[in-house]
Parts: structure tokens; sequence; C-alpha cells
């Protein structure tokens, strides 16, 4: 990612932006609850119109704009990733099931030998 310095200062306007469209949101959420007696397309035209409403806000707020910002820095660095080819993916796993199963091998007998020793040696019991 950049250097840039994160601001946590925004503007009485870009919060009322946001309550607006959390509010918006809410209200398309309600409207198609509400509307449970009229045509299906009617409900879906309310509960879609809301969260559209509510994108919009969010979207012209300095806020908004930020997260666009991150998301398109965030694919743009996504892209700069060197993925392993399948054969070292393939190497890799293989190194990883070998290692589980030589730790799994290694606490059973450790496990076993603790349960000898205590069971049998320390406290007589079998």
């Amino acid at each position: 990612m950049s250097n840039q310095t994160v601001q946590t200062v925004s503007t009485s306007s870009d919060k009322y932006k946001i309550v607006l469209a959390i509010a918006a949101a809410v209200a398309g959420v309600v409207a198609f609850y509400v509307l449970a007696g009229q045509a299906k397309y009617v409900r879906l035209g309310a509960l879609f119109g809301g969260l559209a409403l509510a994108l919009v806000l969010v979207f012209i707020s300095e806020t908004g704009r930020e997260l666009v910002s991150f998301a398109k820095e965030s694919i743009r660095e996504a892209k700069k990733v060197v993925w392993p080819t399948r054969k070292e993916a393939g190497q890799m796993t293989a190194v990883v099931f070998g290692f589980v199963l030589i730790m799994s091998i290694f606490l059973f007998t450790t496990d076993k030998v603790l349960e000898y020793l205590i069971m049998n040696v320390i406290l007589g019991l079998k």
C-alpha cells in the first residue's frame, strides 16, 4: 500500500450523509416488510430503491470516496502478488502434510509414554 497518513477527521455534512444513508437503507428494508400486501415488484422496488439511495449517499461523502480509493489501491496491490505455480503449491502442500504427520506421531508417542509413566510407574494403577 502507499505511505498515506490516515486522517479520521470528517465534516459534519459527511456525518449527516452517512446517517441519512443508514436511514435510507433501514427505510428500504422496513418498506419491504410494510408493503407485504403489495405486488412483489413494488416491494423489491422499495427495498432496492432505499439501498440504492443509501449507496449514493455513502459514495458522495468523503468516507465513501476514501473507501473507493482504498478498494482501487487494494486491487492494484493484489495484482502485484506473485502467485506460486501449480507445482510449487503442490510441493508446499506436501511439506505441510508431512510436517503434520510427523508432529501427530510425535505427540501421540509423547502422550502414550507419559500415560505409561504416570499410570504404571508413578501411580501403579495397572
